[in-house]
Order: C-alpha cells, then structure tokens, then sequence
C-alpha cells in the first residue's frame, strides 16, 4: 500500500514538473517553421517572372511583342508579386504593431510642441496601424487627449501616404531608390503641412462637439503581456484584415497598370506626364484628388507610369494626391473639421505635394 502511495506522489511529482517545466523547444520549431517559411516565399517569388510568360505566350497562347501579349504578362507577373509583397510586409509589420496601442501613441504625442512633435508623428504614422479611414476616431482622441492640432495633422498625414505597405510595394516594384524618395518625401510633406496648419492656429474649426468630449472620458486598453504566439497571431490577423480590405483594389490596379504598360505609347505618356511640361504636375494632383485608392492599389499603376516615361516627380505627387487627399477621406474629416480648415489642411498638403513634385523634376 505505501509503495502505491509513493508511486502515485512520484507520478504526481512528475506530472508537476513536467507542466511547470516550460517547453525549450517551442522557439526552435517556430525558428524552423519561419526559415522554412521564408524560403518557400523567396522560390516562389523568384520564379514568377518564369510563370507568368508561360501563362501568356504557352498556355493562352498569346503572340509575343502583341500589345494584349504585354498587358497580361504584367497582369500575371504583377497580381501574385504584390500579394506575395503585401503578405511579408503586413506580417513582419503586424508583429512590430502589437508592440504600438492608440493609447501609447497618443501618450506620445500628448504635449509635444511643434516641430518635435510634428516629426515625432509623422514617424509614427509609418508603423502604426491607421488609414485615413480612422480619421475621425483618431482625431477625436487624439485632440481631446491635448495633442496640438498641428501635430495630429503631421500624424493623419503620414499614416496612410507613408505606410509600410507603399514602401515596400514601391521597393519591390520600382527598387530602393524611389521608395527612399518617396518616403523622405512624404515625411517632409506630413511635417511641413502639420506645422504650417499648427502655427495657423486654427483650433477654432474644429468642430464644437469634439472640443466638448473630456479627456476623462477615455478608457485605455488594458496592457496585458503578450507571448511571441500572441504577436506571431495579431501577425496573422493583420495579414487577413488588410489583404481582405485591399485586394479588390490591387486587382483593378494592377488591371489598369497592365493596360497602360501594354497599349499606351510611351510618347504620350512622356508629353503628358514628362518633364518637359510645366502643367503636368498640378494636372496630376488635380486627377489624383477625385480618386479613391490606397497604397497597394496605386503602386501598380506607378510602376507603369514611369515604365511610360512619365517624370518621377510627376508620377509621385499623382501618388500622393490619391493617398494623402482623397475626396473620401474629406467627407470623412468634414464630420470633426468645418469647411474652413479642410481647405487650409488640402491647399496645404497640395502645396508641399506640388514642391515635391517640381523639385523632383528638375532634379532628376
């Protein structure tokens, strides 16, 4: 009977130790699981150029040096490359989020004074999770937290034109240089514009009902301790929530910049958009500004623009008209902003949109 006893507390010793004993393999399976991961992503990636013309020229059988012929093997080559981008991006970002709440972005900025702040949000707009469709809650917490209009300007400006995802599209798409460009562009734009609109004092047009709402009022997320498979899963639900939000979008983008690539003459495309007219800069924010798309949609039709001739300093404030100052995204702000200072927050950014533009220009 006593053996029984003493084998069952040994059974019992070891069932503790056992569950108290953290598993020591668990990082060494999600190490492997990620190089495993990686490589398949990079063999994939490295063999759609392969891939897309056997769809084109062998399986639909298109003619090679056809106009059709170059519109579909963009179309192919373009579709899974920006998904496969999107996916790699949004993931390794997504972790790096889970480390950022609106809380602890907006305790940042809360009490910053001018240009300290207005860099400090626009660096922030690039790794935090807002589009310009969150505008309205985040300003509302954003100004009722103490943050100086100004500086929450500098932010809502950044989040959406200088995100992950048009860095990276533009870096895998158009190389390094132009992603560089862009992103040194787009800060600049998002700094300049937030203490142009701070200076300004431009408080009063904020609508009355936000000015009302007390700071008391918030609640923060509690600040839990997450483990790495708490990250690697926000990853993960970052992935699905962006690419389900933005894939319709890179579909028609990329369906446009293939039927630029393969049936637009690159003289036309160079006397409208090249460097040698003076009106093709403002020409481009004006028909970026009725139209509703963001980063991974607009990116395609980039790349086909300059494949065109069209000027690099054209081809980005088009980019940034669409992104930064949608007509959507006004409706949007006209819910917190008077008409007032909407129109001071667009001749701004359309300003430094158009200095971007001309300096590029003349430039390169």
């Amino acid at each position: 009977m006593e053996d029984i006893q003493k084998n069952e507390t040994c059974a019992c010793a070891v069932k503790e130790k056992v569950k108290s004993t953290p598993n020591t393999h668990k990082p060494a399976i999600w190490l492997l699981s990620g190089i495993i991961a990686v490589c398949t992503w990079w063999f994939v990636y490295k063999s759609l150029p392969a891939v897309s013309r056997f769809i084109t020229y062998s399986l639909l059988g298109i003619s090679k040096g056809t106009h059709m012929g170059e519109a579909l093997e963009f179309f192919f080559y373009d579709t899974p490359k920006v998904m496969m981008l999107l996916v790699l991006v949004v993931f390794g970002v997504g972790i790096i989020r889970s480390y950022f709440t609106p809380e602890k972005t907006r305790d940042l900025l809360t009490g910053k004074r001018e240009i300290i702040g207005n860099v400090m949000a626009a660096f922030l707009g690039i790794v935090t999770p807002f589009c310009s469709c969150s505008a309205v809650p985040l300003f509302i917490g954003f100004v009722t937290a103490g943050v100086p209009l100004g500086v929450t300007f500098s932010f809502l400006i950044a989040a959406p034109m200088v995100n992950e995802i048009a860095l990276a599209l533009l870096y895998g798409l158009v190389g390094w240089k132009v992603a560089l460009l862009y992103a040194g562009c787009g800060l600049s734009v998002a700094v300049f514009a937030g203490w142009v609109i701070g200076r300004l004092k431009l408080e009063r047009y904020v609508e009355d009902w936000v000015r009302d709402i007390r700071s008391g009022g918030q609640t923060d997320m509690p600040s839990e301790k997450l483990t790495w498979h708490d990250r690697v899963v926000y990853g993960w639900d970052a992935v699905k929530e962006i690419i389900g939000r933005v894939w319709i979008y890179v579909i028609i983008g990329i369906a446009v910049g293939a039927g630029i690539h393969g049936y637009v003459p690159q003289s036309f495309m160079a006397s409208l958009m090249g460097k040698g007219t003076w009106w093709s800069v403002p020409l481009a924010v004006i028909m970026g500004v009725p139209m509703y798309s963001n980063a991974a949609g607009i990116i395609p039709v980039v790349e086909a623009l300059l494949g065109k001739g069209a000027a690099l300093g054209t081809v980005l404030a088009f980019m940034m008209s669409v992104i930064a100052l949608s007509l959507p995204e006004m409706v949007i702000l006209r819910k917190v902003l008077k008409i007032q200072l909407i129109a001071v927050f667009v001749g701004v950014v359309a300003a430094g949109i158009l200095m971007v533009g001309y300096l590029f220009n003349y430039v390169i």
